[in-house]
């Protein structure tokens, strides 16, 4: 599914260079749940951000099905991301002004699809992570549970090879993160959906198939994760 290659990515500060990724080889399978951990300003999120074709490395490839993403025009490849990731993040972004249909939709309305076909495939979504009665509200009137949730469903509705979380349970509680959780699960049981998640939370990565840990601008796969 996703395979990364000498993965490099450095920031200039001023006159000096910050290293942040130093050479990362990683892949992630079909139907994977990925855990990636390790201390705050490690670069898991610019990690993540690279994935998911948000951010340039410096060097190095991303294969997404064997396509190298980064070797795309910009223009072709924001079509690409459009269609082949989700995105979910700690703080869920929802457009404030539209209802939870709405917000769903947007993603497939970007990409082109029709608003009959969007408004059904959002709905179909919503009541997947069971918010088929909140589909007129608009954020403000959703719990912090139900907000993430939506947000998952956007992720999924333009049917990604691949879902990407930022700390997804960071900001819920712990009943809303274990909802979360167990709704991440379901899906990869139910239509083998792939995640890679950054996260802090032992209860989402002691679950997940794999855990990387980032330190020092490399990544090693640790001992524990479902699959060991």
């Amino acid at each position: 599914m996703l395979r990364l290659e000498n993965l490099t990515k450095s920031f200039m500060t001023g006159p000096d260079r910050l290293d942040v990724l130093t050479g990362i080889n990683l892949t992630v399978g079909e139907g994977e749940i990925v855990a990636i951990v390790g201390p705050s300003g490690v670069g898991k999120s610019t990690l993540l951000h690279i994935m998911g074709a948000l951010d340039t490395p410096t060097s190095g490839k991303v294969y997404v099905r064997g396509t190298d993403v980064f070797a795309m025009a910009e223009t072709e490849r924001a079509a690409f991301r459009n269609r082949t990731v989700g995105f979910v993040f700690q703080f869920h972004h929802l457009l404030r002004e539209l209802t939870a249909l709405e917000n769903v939709m947007m993603p497939c309305l970007i990409g082109g699809m029709e608003r009959d076909e969007a408004a059904a495939r959002a709905e179909e979504l919503l009541a997947a992570v069971r918010l088929s009665d909140r589909t007129h509200h608009r954020p403000g009137e959703l719990s912090g549970g139900e907000e993430q949730r939506a947000a998952v469903a956007r992720a999924l509705v333009t049917r990604p090879l691949m879902v990407l979380a930022d700390e997804p349970s960071g900001n819920l509680d712990k009943a809303s993160s274990k909802e979360l959780h167990d709704l991440i699960w379901g899906l990869r049981d139910s239509i083998g959906q792939t995640f890679v998640i950054v996260t802090h939370n032992p209860d989402l990565y002691e679950r997940a198939d794999r855990v990387i840990a980032l330190s020092e601008g490399r990544a090693t796969e640790e001992e524990g994760g479902a699959r060991q």
